[in-house]
């Protein structure tokens, strides 16, 4: 493929003003529709290379959860090749309908639309439409860039129901499996509760991507103190407040319930559970346990109050079935 030398010499000056503009960080490049050639981004800088040496150092790098996109039903989130795919067909997770025999880590491709139109456009994300959570009836993730991550980033059950006072279908997979944090953030899918929306959900530019990348877009994704910083001045640590010792606090002492009442035992992964059914009232408590504890991941920092209140409803459930 090859354009008049006019618009390449077009393409590279509008790449260059827009790179000069937003301190060399391609993410956050204005689209334009000027065709580019190769040197234009593969070119002698870190524009590229600085950003890839990131996201291999990141969970999204590293991690062997792609394997998964095999399946079925994984391959919409745990395949970046499925996933691009899935969110050009306009599908939720769940209603992908084969597995992807080479699947890929969640990489550039997965959430930018890397050499689609050989323009700025290339580094757009692939979507920032809002999300509806689709195992969470009525519920609605708008959070602008960070509507990206809550494609995947959210829960493919909500709050179990009992039928006779016995809730059944559980496994060692069970709980909102796996990602629940969008749902966190809006203070639903859990058991028991009626919850509220987190002041990070409103408060936060760009929810996921203003959090966890900051104003340099890290894509290590991993949240740093000088980007909570910008709100909360005075905080040294996650800490914030002592909210992630409170919540460790109540999530050890469910933990314990959980454990002595059979329903984990220590040698369980990830606090996978042991049983497949069980009482109402233990079995919202394991649900919520296993909601902060091993599913959401940020020791009360997405939503305190939520999490709070998941694990003190569990307590109380699960302290009442034990007396």
């Amino acid at each position: 493929m090859s354009f008049p030398r006019t618009l390449l010499a077009l393409g590279a000056m509008v790449a260059l003003v827009a790179l000069q503009a937003c301190d060399r960080n391609v993410t956050n490049i204005v689209s334009s529709d000027q065709p580019l050639s190769c040197a234009d981004c593969h070119d002698p800088t870190n524009l590229i290379t600085g950003k890839q040496t990131e996201w291999a150092e990141s969970v999204h790098g590293t991690g062997t959860a792609y394997a998964r996109g095999t399946e079925a039903g994984c391959a919409g989130c745990h395949s970046g090749n499925a996933f691009a795919e899935r969110i050009a067909a306009g599908l939720t997770p769940d209603e992908v309908e084969m597995g992807d025999p080479d699947p890929t880590r969640q990489d550039c491709r997965a959430c930018h639309m890397i050499h689609e139109t050989y323009s700025m456009q290339d580094f757009a994300l692939r979507t920032t439409k809002p999300v509806p959570l689709y195992a969470v009836p009525g519920a609605t993730f708008s959070g602008g860039d960070g509507n990206l991550c809550a494609n995947c980033h959210q829960p493919r059950r909500d709050g179990p129901v009992a039928v006779n006072g016995v809730i059944t279908g559980i496994s060692s997979h069970w709980g909102p499996h796996h990602g629940p944090q969008s749902a966190m953030l809006l203070g639903v899918a859990g058991a028991g509760v009626t919850g509220t929306v987190s002041p990070h959900y409103g408060a936060v530019t760009n929810t996921c991507v203003g959090c966890h990348m900051g104003e340099g877009l890290d894509h290590h994704f991993e949240p740093a103190i000088a980007t909570c910083q910008r709100c909360h001045p005075e905080a040294t640590d996650f800490d914030y407040h002592g909210v992630q010792t409170e919540i460790e606090a109540l999530t050890d002492q469910l933990g314990e319930l959980l454990l002595n009442a059979g329903l984990i035992n220590e040698n369980s992964p990830d606090g996978h559970p042991i049983v497949t059914s069980a009482p109402e009232d233990q079995g919202i408590a394991l649900y919520n346990w296993l909601y902060v504890a091993h599913e959401d991941k940020s020791i009360g920092v997405h939503n305190p109050d939520y999490a709070r209140a998941l694990l003190q409803e569990g307590l109380t459930r699960l302290g009442a079935t034990l007396q």
